[in-house]
């Protein structure tokens, strides 16, 4: 059974509390960057999915490489929907994490 007593931490090391203070850096631009990527990450997902029932071109098309490159096209797809701000999301995230710190 998991430990309860002490928070998991965070993969980003944005995230990763202080040493010695235990809390998460508390600064808006940070918050900001996090939530930005966060929505990148989303994005990238979502036309990952959208991808996924295309056949390459019977022609030229096809190959570990047009797998690999898909991929990362469907990353900086993410990257420029997040640039944007076009789905929203980052700025929800962010608000709502700048409201728990906030709190705690």
């Amino acid at each position: 059974m998991a430990d309860l007593s002490t928070p998991p931490i965070a993969m980003d090391p944005r995230l990763q509390a202080t040493p010695g203070i235990g809390q998460a850096p508390r600064n808006a631009a940070g918050i900001a960057k996090v939530a930005e990527d966060f929505e990148a990450f989303f994005a990238g997902l979502v036309f990952e999915q959208m991808s996924s029932d295309i056949e390459p071109d019977p022609v030229v098309g096809g190959g570990e490489g047009e797998d690999m490159f898909k991929g990362l096209l469907n990353q900086e797809y993410g990257k420029a929907i997040a640039r944007t701000h076009s789905l929203g999301i980052a700025d929800v995230v962010q608000k709502q994490l700048l409201q728990i710190q906030e709190v705690a």
